[in-house]
């Protein structure tokens, strides 16, 4: 599946890194959308790409870049929404205006 999605809003909560065996890493964010009906959406990022999200900051408005992945685990099936591509597209609430379209390379 070639199909990528976007989505922009608020950072609402940074998870910590989780290292499972085999040496793979995953961290989850969650991101509250913009618009009239908002949603927290949580998504997650994989390998050397965790401590990349150390440089954002909660609250800080965020656009994702993300592809749905889905599997199959004894009979149940999973879906998880990969981040690869994070920009900050506002300030850090304690950031200055300078600094606002940092792009956190995936």
């Amino acid at each position: 599946m070639s199909d990528t999605f976007e989505l922009k809003g608020a950072l609402k909560v940074l998870g910590q890194t989780q290292e499972f065996s085999g040496g793979f890493k995953k961290r989850e964010l969650v991101i509250t959308t913009e618009g009239d009906y908002p949603q927290d959406i949580k998504l997650e990022v994989v390998k050397d790409k965790c401590d990349l999200l150390d440089r954002l900051s909660l609250g800080q408005t965020i656009k994702v870049g993300f592809n749905v992945r889905g599997n199959e685990y004894n009979g149940k099936y999973y879906v998880n929404l990969q981040a690869w591509k994070i920009e900050a597209v506002g300030p850090a609430p304690q950031q200055s205006q300078a600094d606002s379209s940092d792009e956190i390379p995936f």
